[in-house]
């Protein structure tokens, strides 16, 4: 009863850093598109957040413009008067266009104003990226000072060819400064892997359909690899009741043997209990001057429950090293800008990969539960920050596809018209319209879809 509680408090926790990135996306890039509008002096008759088909959460009007919160959390919009949008209004559209309509104006302001919202997303991105290198910075384990090399942490890695102890050297003839680099790179496009082992170099063919494989698997860790580890035992939490905690296991206690098979690493380990589910395993544990054994209970799942370092701890013993670097108020900014681009450019070279039937990366796309399953179960400003700025990225891009009912859709008419110097007709405007939101809504099932019934994981 208490691990299910636990388990929703930590689902409720990630919904709610959900919903709160969310709405702080959806508010500021909304607010694009309201500026730029009340910029070119066009009238704004709604900014909500969320939508409120047949009622709102709340309502006020001020001036023209009504300011609410819809009950539907699935988006947010603003209503620019003589603008086919969400609203369909097409009554509206029949009469003589107003000068502080939308379609009064010249292509270039209703091409910002449509733009407005994207460029939001951006600038958010960068600023909080920013602030992010400014309060914590950047940190890297270097790949060269993981003198140990990786622990394969899922079983699929290891059927594709990957061993405790590999040394990456490059993923596609490319070399890697960081540790953290190694996953994603093999992820998103990674064919060829260099790999060291046991002092000799091997190259390792990986199948184009890698993450498709990765989504039909039964372990479903979303961390792959790691910093291959000494068999030294972490901190426990102060409920925690696992069979290693009762056995008597205390931080930094180094195990040596188990049931007298030598262990170096925390690999190891895992490696000898599996032989052991649900029996009991002798500990040979070496307590700083002192050997002790201990008697502990192995799990049905070969684990007996102990925890690793911190990273700070395996930097101060000098089992691989953690850099730090923070940014200075005006350094931050190039730096923010750096990293946006980075980030945008890997989030492309994703939605190629999706793109391509053969890497089978359709199957990985999710919806709401995906999303909100990156946050982490425990409240993290640096995380949630992280998180929203990657969010708002993608937000940013995805609004500039040219899919009717998305900004990109009526970019695409407008440039259209700028370049033709002819305004495409507003009654295929309002068909192209209710073709792109049944479209978004298809796609919408379709990922949420993954998510609860995993459709696209046959």
């Amino acid at each position: 009863m208490n691990l299910l509680a636990i388990n929703w408090a930590n689902v409720g926790l990630q919904a709610g850093q959900l919903l709160l990135a969310l709405s702080i996306l959806i508010v500021l890039h909304e607010f694009g598109h309201y500026i730029t509008a009340r910029w070119f002096k066009c009238r704004v008759e709604k900014f909500f957040l969320f939508f409120d088909p047949w009622f709102a959460l709340v309502k006020k009007k001020v001036g023209d413009t009504v300011y609410g919160i819809g009950w539907l959390p699935l988006g947010g919009y603003v209503k620019i008067s003589g603008m086919i949008d969400e609203s369909m209004d097409k009554e509206a559209m029949k009469e003589p266009a107003k000068e502080w309509e939308f379609r009064s104006k010249p292509a270039w302001q209703r091409l910002i104003i449509m733009l407005g919202g994207i460029i939001m997303n951006v600038l958010v991105a960068f600023a909080i990226y920013a602030f992010v290198l400014m309060i914590w910075g950047e940190r890297h384990i270097p790949i060269k000072s993981a003198r140990n090399g990786m622990w394969i942490t899922d079983s699929l890695m290891y059927e594709l060819g990957f061993r405790n102890g590999d040394k990456v050297i490059t993923v596609n003839g490319d070399s890697l400064k960081y540790f953290e680099e190694i996953q994603p790179k093999v992820l998103i496009g990674g064919r060829k892997v260099l790999v060291e082992r046991e002092g000799k170099n091997m190259e390792l063919d990986l199948p184009v359909s890698l993450i498709g494989k990765l989504v039909k698997r039964k372990d479903k860790r979303r961390q792959l690899i790691t910093v291959r580890v000494p068999a030294i035992v972490g901190a426990y939490e102060e409920k925690d009741t696992a069979f290693g905690k009762k056995a008597g296991l205390k931080e930094f206690d180094r195990i040596f043997e188990v049931n007298d098979r030598p262990v170096i690493f925390m690999d190891d380990i895992n490696t000898i209990l599996a032989n052991y589910k649900s029996n009991f395993v002798n500990l040979k544990v070496q307590r700083g001057i002192d050997t002790i054994t201990l008697v502990s209970k192995v799990t049905s799942n070969g684990r007996i429950g102990i925890n690793g370092l911190s990273g700070k701890q395996y930097d101060s013993i000098g089992i691989y090293t953690i850099t730090t670097k923070k940014y200075g108020f005006f350094p931050a900014f190039p730096a923010g800008i750096r990293k946006t681009g980075e980030k945008l450019t890997d989030y492309i070279d994703q939605f190629k990969l999706i793109l391509d039937p053969e890497t089978e990366a359709y199957k990985a796309v999710g919806g709401f539960k995906a999303i909100g399953s990156v946050f982490p179960t425990e409240w993290d400003w640096e995380s949630f920050w992280n998180i929203t700025a990657f969010l708002s990225i993608i937000l940013a891009f995805m609004n500039l596809l040219p899919i009717p009912a998305l900004d990109g859709g009526h970019v695409m008419f407008t440039l259209y018209e700028m370049i033709t110097r002819r305004k495409p007709n507003e009654k295929f405007l309002e068909y192209a319209q209710m073709v792109g939101m049944v479209l978004l809504l298809l796609l919408m099932l379709y990922a949420n879809g993954n998510d609860w019934f995993g459709w696209g994981k046959g």
